[in-house]
């Protein structure tokens, strides 16, 4: 293991997901006794390196933490498998949304239920992080999930004039840098590359009037399996996950009673926070604070 920062143990590890592809993850252990498990589910495009923060506070607080990158994306960005054709790069690379759920995020919550039996599981998404809770079979395997800028990202619930370039740029510089490029290049402006199957769910999704609902997906019954605790967090800047995309995501938890909070960045003290601000430390004595404290149930 790693050397400790603030009384937490760090430790790199792989796991396999469903179908064998090895995932590279990050868990984050309390020097002393364990409370709970919490398992961090990561936005499109966004490596697992940006949640180390509020993992790191999560564990200082007794909570057993994992991070992990989706197939081809950070760390888990080619195959490490003996057995495996290891490309050079993303071209050619079979990964869809719907995958990352069924094959990574399923395989993720497996591990940590099958690691910590005694502990109870929360979850933790942000974005499609969020929106993989629904998907995923195994979904009655999490007492609490705590969904951060979590929605349903159809551009029509987006902000204006923000939801007009986003259905610009996914469906008229997006798709068919895709399609060229045989993958969705970082450097467009979606963060880290994406492989092509992955843009091109996503581009459909958002171009849906009711995002990831108006597909055909059998696993959309997953949605329904939910039973726990669900808090969801949406932030008055955000102009992707405003409070209606925030809500059409939840009602789609059917069996639960989702809580939706809305957070102004004056609530907190900040000038902004937008969709990706919660997890920066700035925010350690009050919005990590407030997830953390439902999560142990406090």
């Amino acid at each position: 293991m790693d050397a400790a920062r603030d009384d937490v143990f760090i430790d790199e590890i792989s796991f396999p997901a469903t179908d064998g592809y090895a995932l590279s993850g990050t868990l984050f252990l309390p020097r002393g006794a364990k409370r709970n498990a919490v398992l961090i589910n990561s936005a499109t495009a966004v490596p697992r390196k940006i949640y180390r923060g509020f993992a790191s506070y999560l564990a200082h607080r007794g909570c057993a933490v994992l991070t992990y990158d989706y197939r081809g994306i950070g760390d888990s960005r080619l195959p490490a498998m003996v057995g495996y054709n290891q490309p050079k790069s993303l071209v050619g690379f079979k990964a869809s949304m719907s995958d990352w759920a069924a094959q990574d995020v399923t395989a993720a919550v497996s591990w940590m239920r099958e690691r910590y039996t005694a502990l109870p599981l929360a979850y933790v998404g942000h974005s499609f992080g969020g929106q993989a809770l629904g998907l995923i079979a195994n979904n009655t395997d999490i007492a609490r999930a705590a969904l951060v800028a979590a929605q349903a990202a159809t551009w029509r619930l987006m902000t204006s004039p923000e939801k007009y370039r986003v259905f610009a740029f996914m469906n008229f510089v997006g798709v068919p840098l895709a399609h060229a490029f045989g993958y969705a290049p970082g450097w467009a402006g979606i963060g880290e590359d994406l492989p092509k199957g992955v843009f091109l769910q996503w581009a459909e999704w958002v171009s849906s009037p009711r995002y990831l609902f108006d597909s055909k997906l059998p696993a959309l019954d997953n949605f329904a399996k939910f039973k726990g605790e669900l808090r969801a967090l949406c932030f008055s800047d955000d102009p992707w996950a405003t409070h209606p995309a925030v809500a059409l995501l939840t009602e789609g938890f059917t069996a639960a009673k989702p809580e939706v909070l809305t957070v102004k960045p004056s609530d907190v003290g900040a000038k902004a926070i937008g969709h990706f601000g919660f997890f920066r430390p700035e925010h350690r004595g009050t919005l990590w604070r407030g997830v953390a404290e439902w999560i142990q149930g406090e």
